[in-house]
């Protein structure tokens, strides 16, 4: 299964790639919550709220971490007591709610994480253009196909 180019790159050794760096990234992201009092989905949490292109809803969260309504609002109070985001009502709907993440918490994060931002430098320093466009492309399709799989949009 390596696609006939002979180079022994096929789908398990992807799929080994691709859960050696999770699991990484999940490690990291254990550390961060275990030092700042938080569980590990509301890291998740706080990067999807981070990611999103507008401020996203506590519905539209729970969706994305496939949550229930109590637990993103406990994830949620916590998010917000520990000073990493406020929620803020729509002017136009007040019953709409937009997560935001503050400034603060940004810094913190990014003081935190700036150590994985450098590997990853290093690491893409390593590619010519061309090379980072096939893998940029690589992980927007699998992480399409995810979405598929999940059966929502992105």
């Amino acid at each position: 299964m390596d696609g006939g180019n002979g180079d022994g790159i096929d789908l398990q050794s992807f799929a080994v790639r691709l859960r050696r760096m999770t699991a990484e990234f999940n490690r990291v992201a254990h550390e961060f919550a275990h030092e700042h009092g938080l569980h590990p989905t509301d890291v998740q949490a706080l990067i999807k709220i981070f990611d999103a292109p507008t401020p996203i809803t506590p519905s539209r969260l729970r969706e994305e971490l496939n949550l229930t309504s109590g637990a993103v609002t406990a994830c949620l109070d916590r998010l917000e007591r520990a000073g990493h985001i406020r929620r803020v009502r729509d002017a136009h709907d007040r019953r709409v709610v937009h997560l935001h993440y503050l400034d603060a918490a940004r810094e913190l994060a990014a003081a935190f994480f700036r150590p994985l931002g450098r590997t990853t430098d290093n690491a893409l320093r390593r590619f010519g253009p061309e090379e980072l466009r096939v893998a940029a492309a690589f992980l927007d399709a699998v992480n399409e196909e995810l979405e598929v799989l999940r059966g929502t949009p992105g």
